[in-house]
């Protein structure tokens, strides 16, 4: 599986941004798919996540923000971030967890966030 994280950029506060995960791999379906952050100086941070399923994961610092979503079809994995904070910038990757699995062990190239107040 091969992860390609698409759609940063740079935005005010209060606007929104929508983050794309394509995969690669007909097993992708049966991954569970994270957002990480890292911003500069900082831990990487799971912000969001979606199980196979279809159940979600927020981080507090996100919750009622930002909604994850994945289209099977496409097999794409979605990041919508609303309401967006200075805060908010940093570099988000997004990373595949196969089933069975504990870690997220694919991982895609990051896009930049940037969030200008």
């Amino acid at each position: 599986v091969q992860l390609q994280a698409s759609g940063g950029g740079l935005v005010q506060a209060g606007d929104s941004l929508r983050l794309s995960c394509a995969a690669s791999g007909r097993t992708f379906s049966s991954y569970a798919v994270g957002w990480f952050r890292q911003a500069p100086g900082k831990e990487r941070e799971l912000v969001a996540s979606i199980s196979s399923g279809g159940s979600t994961y927020y981080a507090d610092s996100v919750k009622g923000r930002f909604t994850v979503s994945r289209d099977y079809a496409k097999n794409t994995v979605y990041l919508q971030m609303n309401s967006l904070e200075p805060e908010d910038t940093a570099v988000y990757h997004c990373a595949g967890r196969p089933p069975g699995r504990p870690a997220y062990s694919y991982w895609g190239q990051g896009t930049l966030v940037t969030v200008s107040s």
